[in-house]
């Protein structure tokens, strides 16, 4: 009895106190990880900073994977860590004695959190900010459902390819709980005993998660890869806005077009017709017009950047400076900005700087034998390990791990990748892996917020992510390696 009660005891100790647990066992491994002999690793000319950015590294990845703190809190620690432990202006018991080309730059690492991609992804959420303040959003929502009449098969369409359209350019989330909210009174009228109710709320999102692969601004994956493609001191193959959106808007068609009819066939309907009622719209008055001006200004200039000469990521302060300028926003809205997705993305860059700047990936590329390996069997490995990760960790921690990686690993492979298209491809692949992982609730925040209307199992929704998932994942990647062969991504 007495050791039963002991035993009780230290598990009501464990489960009050699991995150401190986790935090310690971690960080305890990770500095086993710095501490151990060089030679232990096998890379040749492996220094003591590159063994603290593999510490680092494997840190951040068991973080993210056990979720003992929030996402973004793990992202701002990786910078934090960074500057205290391999920078130039780190602990003096920790960086003295080694030259400052073996350290960081204390600059480069607080840069991530001003990349341009980052400040690509502000743009788009203040767009989304103003969208929603003024009921623009509610009023476009309306008007690109009307035309999808009662016909409940119909309607379902009609609700994935707009939140797909909104997802292009405001986060999944926030388009999967408006999307949700203009559904409800649909299915409220719904019998209980109607399967079709499954389907729509499924369609909200599959809508959301794969409609964000279409734009770099659509979802986190996207602007990770989009950086390192286009890095000016990396790859700097110059894949602009319009042209990701050329490639991967017929892609997202296709996918939703296949997802509907999937749904129909596993969820069938019953009910002859539904009704749609969306309240609400935009405000009246100067400030909405700007609001749409500006919007459609925007959007136009990040299509057609070749044309103008101003890249998307300048393109994307131009709304922040219109919005301010006419008190549309307000210090008092900054607050609603999705920060913690941007610290996200942001470690994720401070991890690949670890790697890039501290010589940790050339270092890996001359140790492995990556050139030896089939490209094909890399490229589509490389995209299924980051569709795995995604089903249980956020798919903007999955990528940030996964890209710094794949861009060793491409590197490694040199000709041999060459006939798929390169590192470009090999990046593009990942980011649209990652978008597809949507087969439970906690995969992505529009799957939990559709598990959390009670209307969709568990096990309806892992069959219908994987089934989709799949499809996706053979078709991306069979038009991704046939881009890659014509050189749109290399």
């Amino acid at each position: 009895m007495e050791q039963r009660s002991t035993l009780g005891k230290l598990w009501r100790f464990i489960r009050r106190y699991n995150r401190y647990i986790k935090v310690g066992l971690i960080s305890l491994f990770a500095l086993i990880i710095a501490m151990l002999p060089n030679e232990v690793f096998g890379i040749e000319g492996l220094t003591d900073i590159q063994q603290r950015v593999i510490a680092i590294f494997l840190w951040a990845a068991f973080m993210w994977i056990v979720e003992a703190v929030p996402a973004w809190t793990t992202s701002l620690l990786i910078i934090v860590i960074m500057l205290l432990t391999v920078s130039d202006s780190g602990l003096s018991f920790l960086t003295d004695g080694y030259a400052k080309s073996e350290l960081m730059s204390y600059k480069n690492i607080m840069y991530t959190f001003a990349n341009p991609t980052v400040m690509l992804f502000m743009g788009g959420f203040i767009l989304a900010l103003v969208a929603s303040k003024s009921g623009i959003d509610v009023s476009m929502a309306r008007a690109m459902l009307k035309p999808f009449g009662s016909n409940p098969k119909i309607v379902l369409f009609g609700f994935m390819l707009v939140t797909a359209i909104f997802s292009m350019f405001v986060s999944n989330t926030a388009t999967a709980a408006m999307m949700l909210t203009f559904l409800a009174p649909v299915l409220r009228q719904l019998p209980q005993s109607e399967k079709g109710t499954a389907a729509l709320a499924l369609a909200i999102p599959i809508g959301a998660n794969i409609g964000g692969l279409a734009t770099p601004i659509g979802t986190p994956p996207n602007g990770i890869a989009l950086q390192y493609i286009n890095d000016a001191d990396g790859l700097n193959l110059g894949v602009d806005f319009g042209e990701w959106m050329m490639v991967m808007t017929p892609l997202v068609l296709v996918i939703i077009a296949i997802s509907w009819v999937l749904l129909t066939i596993m969820f069938p309907f019953t009910a002859k017709k539904v009704n749609l009622h969306i309240m609400g719209g935009a405000k009246k008055g100067w400030r909405t017009n700007v609001i749409y001006g500006t919007l459609a200004v925007t959007i136009l200039l990040w299509m057609f950047e070749k044309w103008t000469g101003i890249n998307s990521y300048v393109v994307a302060l131009i709304p922040i400076g219109v919005f301010a300028i006419t008190r549309i926003i307000k210090s008092s809205d900054l607050k609603d900005i999705d920060w913690a997705c941007l610290w996200m993305v942001a470690g994720g860059f401070a991890l690949g700087e670890g790697m890039s700047k501290t010589g940790l990936a050339e270092a890996l590329v001359r140790t492995i034998p990556f050139d030896s390996w089939p490209a094909l069997i890399v490229m589509i490995g490389g995209g299924l390990i980051c569709w795995i990760l995604s089903q249980f960790i956020s798919n903007s921690a999955a990528t940030a791990l996964m890209v710094p990686i794949m861009v060793a690993v491409g590197t490694g492979m040199g000709p041999a990748l060459g006939e798929y298209g390169g590192v470009g491809t090999l990046l593009v692949g990942v980011a649209m892996s990652a978008s597809f992982a949507m087969s439970l609730p906690i995969s992505t925040p529009p799957n939990a917020i559709a598990y959390s209307t009670g209307l969709i199992k568990t096990s309806q929704m892992f069959r219908t992510g994987v089934l989709i998932g799949v499809i996706s994942l053979v078709l991306g990647y069979a038009l991704v390696i046939l881009l890659g062969q014509t050189g749109y991504f290399g």
